[in-house]
């Protein structure tokens, strides 16, 4: 394996790591899953309590840095109204109730539901604190295979979606993702996001204020475009305002700029195709043309190209802000455009790929199908799948609206969508029209009130851990894996979508679970094994009996770690990777920093990354056609807290301390002309609905947009969540639109909602 980074070999770095005794009193380093930041924690307990938690000083990543999120592990282990045993249904309030009467109420429910409509009438929605879980992680391909509907929906949808699109139309993999270098930066353009506060979201790096501010302290520059002068935007070398959804326009000028100029790199690889079909449609997006649409002077813009082409090494790091708009997947396409074309995709201090230890090996050249979007639509609106999901927005219509495929039974898992979706309060009153609704949630929430079944997984801290997704994602190549510490109050995660799965395929809920797990490690062997797999040749039986881990999930994270590109190949290289060593290396390995990939990591049809793929361009040609709408009125956005990830976290005490956090805020401008004050009461409307929320008037915000954060609107009935009742809030998404969405990804338009403001 060679030379893993700053720790050595695996070898060295394993001598003499000692683990605690087991005593009354131990400590124990665990993974932070509260966000994607992979913040090293450690915990103590005594007498399997657990009495402080703290950062830890040797993890290899976040070297002791951890956020006042890292501390309320302990809480959420602890909250009385975090579920232990599976509840259901009775009239208007839940009884607890044994885990196989609760699975036996859902094979009723599920398989009346399939043998009378059909598959595709369940629908399957996954939270986005999934990805915190190795279980689902691993095991939810499997699920929906068994059920095999085409509804599903993520809130990848509200996120994230357009990056997965836009990656799998130019790199051929839409789980190939470029990150931003910001260890080896010297320019970095922000937009549409707040890593001061969020840590990072698609770049998995702690501490991400602290490396934003390293890149100022050796002469570099952090730029960051926002409505809002966020907390990222006032530690910034400089703060450019822009009118909320016309990031798009803004990044064209760029690329126009820098063709225009001569600016653009005439060194570019072999592999990056497409420069002249991009040149040509960037046309007429002038930094002067864009400039009445984006609020940004044009010298601006201008300045922004001609420092992005100077710098040494740059890139442009485009987040959820951007991505919820109408041309959110243009934005991420034209993001990555203008980091190839500067000579900075792929290399040392611009964006690059990770190198996750669980990954597969690339191969000695490029090879795939190339990627695309639309291979089934939604039965009502037309929407194109992508990425295997069908947009959230329309989720609602497709409960609603009668007819073959209507959707009568939903699951949830890890996800509250009444409150993270766009105009959740019709949602909210599409679930309670449902046959049948099972969720599998820790907390009776203001989606999961309305179940039939919730089934609660085991404590965070009774799981086995290690960030499939985020590693995937880091900004250096580390692998750490945390062993549970507590007993699980029941079933683990992997076992009742296993059990799930089991009630899909007709096998019934008592059959073994880890028939399942066990399919997906086998067929994971049998491709590996293959003429081009890692471990060509070998026999399959004797690679599943070598695997190791306490449980099948387990066992699978062994297998893809001794399969990756660090990994020991059953043998074949002893001294590296294996779950067995990882287990002993509790504050994790290094494994290097980021190094280039391409183009043999590239699966596109050509083995070429494609500037120019055609849906991209063919939507370049509707913003065209938008270049000279007005863009007067109020707009609404949303925006990050430090204290909040999830709306679950509002029920944890030291998250919701102090003065109320779910105001509006609004720039003095606007409120002086519709004479509103410091604190009034307000009404704020939209077309989905009304939500009613005191005012911050605040130089912080851009003339004509407003901001509601995220996550709050705690006042419904049926729920479960004391400490987040005290502390309600509203919540933002009663007012965006579930009508318009970004049409290439179906991500929603979250941002830029129009809305109107009165005093009440």
């Amino acid at each position: 394996m060679g030379d893993v980074g700053s720790t050595g070999t695996i070898a060295e770095a394993t001598r003499g790591t000692t683990l605690p005794l087991s005593t009354s009193a131990t400590t124990h380093f665990r993974t932070c899953p509260l966000c994607e930041a992979t913040c090293g924690l450690t915990i103590d307990m005594i007498d399997g309590s657990v009495a402080g938690i703290r950062g830890d000083d040797e993890d290899v990543f976040s070297r002791g840095f951890i956020c006042p999120k890292g501390t309320a592990v302990k809480h959420l282990h602890e909250d009385p109204d975090r579920l232990r045993r599976p509840v259901t249904r009775d009239g208007d309030t839940f009884l607890e109730t044994s885990w196989e009467e609760a699975f036996s109420r859902v094979e009723e429910g599920l398989n009346e539901t399939i043998a009378r409509f059909g598959r595709d009438s369940v629908a399957i929605y996954v939270g986005n604190p999934s990805v915190h879980s190795l279980s689902l992680t691993v095991m939810l391909p499997m699920l929906l295979k068994a059920f095999g509907t085409q509804n599903y929906y993520s809130a990848a949808t509200v996120d994230q979606i357009p990056k997965h699109v836009s990656c799998g139309f130019m790199f051929g993999n839409p789980l190939l993702i470029p990150v931003p270098d910001i260890d080896r930066s010297d320019y970095l353009l922000v937009l549409g996001a707040n890593p001061w506060v969020s840590n990072g979201s698609l770049a998995t790096a702690p501490d991400f204020r602290g490396r934003l501010e390293a890149i100022q302290r050796r002469g570099g520059k952090v730029a960051v475009v926002d409505p809002r002068r966020s907390e990222t935007a006032a530690g910034a070398s400089e703060h450019i305002p822009i009118r909320p959804g016309t990031d798009a326009f803004f990044l064209l000028a760029i690329i126009e700029t820098l063709f225009s100029e001569g600016l653009d790199s005439a060194d570019l690889p072999e592999y990056i195709a497409g420069v002249e079909e991009v040149r040509r449609v960037c046309k007429g997006f002038t930094p002067e043309a864009v400039e009445g649409r984006t609020g940004i002077p044009a010298e601006t813009t201008k300045r922004v190209a001609r420092e992005l082409a100077a710098s040494p090494a740059a890139s442009v790091y485009d987040r959820v802000g951007a991505h919820q708009q109408r041309f959110g997947t243009v934005v991420s396409w034209a993001s990555d455009v203008v980091t190839a074309i500067t000579g900075n995709l792929d290399r040392p201090g611009g964006k690059m790929f990770s190198t996750p230890a669980h990954g597969a090996r690339d191969p000695a050249q490029p090879r795939g199908r190339g990627w695309d979007t639309g291979r089934f639509v939604s039965r009502v609106k037309g929407y194109p799948e992508a990425f295997g999901q069908l947009p959230v927005a329309t989720l609602a219509d497709e409960i609603e609206t009668p007819g073959e495929g209507q959707v009568r039974a939903l699951i949830t898992i890890a996800g509250n969508p009444v409150l993270s979706t766009p105009n959740g309060s019709r949602l909210e009153r599409a679930i309670a029209g449902l046959d049948h609704y099972i969720a599998i949630d820790p907390f009776v929430n203001e989606t999961t009130c309305q179940a039939d079944v919730i089934l609660p997984p085991p404590s965070i801290f009774a799981r086995g851990h290690y960030d499939f997704a985020f590693y995937g994602l880091s900004v250096r190549n580390i692998a750490n894996y945390s062993p549970p510490i507590t007993q699980p109050e029941g079933p683990d995660e992997w076992e009742i979508l296993s059990r799930l799965s089991l009630i899909a395929l007709g096998q019934g809920a008592g059959a073994d679970p880890t028939i399942v797990a066990g399919m997906a490690l086998a067929s994971l062997v049998q491709k590996a094994v293959g003429p081009e797999g890692p471990l060509a040749g070998r026999d399959p039986e004797t690679i599943l009996a070598a695997c190791d881990g306490s449980d099948p999930v387990a066992r699978i994270l062994d297998f893809r770690l001794r399969t990756g590109p660090f990994g020991d190949l059953f043998g074949v290289e002893p001294e590296a990777l294996s779950l067995a060593k990882l287990k002993g290396l509790p504050h994790g390995i290094d494994l290097g920093p980021l190094v280039p990939r391409l183009p043999n990591a590239l699966r596109t049809a050509l083995g070429t990354v494609d500037l120019a793929p055609p849906k991209i361009l063919d939507d370049v040609a509707h913003l065209r056609a938008e270049l000279n709408a007005s863009g007067n009125g109020l707009v609404l956005i949303g925006r990050r807290q430090l204290r909040s990830n999830n709306s679950w976290m509002h029920n944890v005490p030291s998250m919701v301390k102090g003065s109320n956090r779910c105001t509006l805020l609004m720039h003095p401008d606007d409120a002086g002309a519709k004479g509103i004050t410091d604190g009034a009461i307000v009404r704020i409307s939209s077309r989905a609905g009304e939500v009613e929320a005191p005012v911050e008037v605040t130089t912080d915000m851009m003339p004509g947009v407003v901001s509601l954060p995220h996550g709050w609107g705690h006042g419904r009935a049926g729920t479960r969540l004391r400490v987040a009742q005290e502390h309600a809030g509203v919540s933002a998404n009663d007012l965006t639109d579930e009508q318009v969405i970004d049409p290439l990804s179906g991500n929603a338009v979250l941002n830029g909602v129009p809305v109107t403001v009165q005093v009440v």
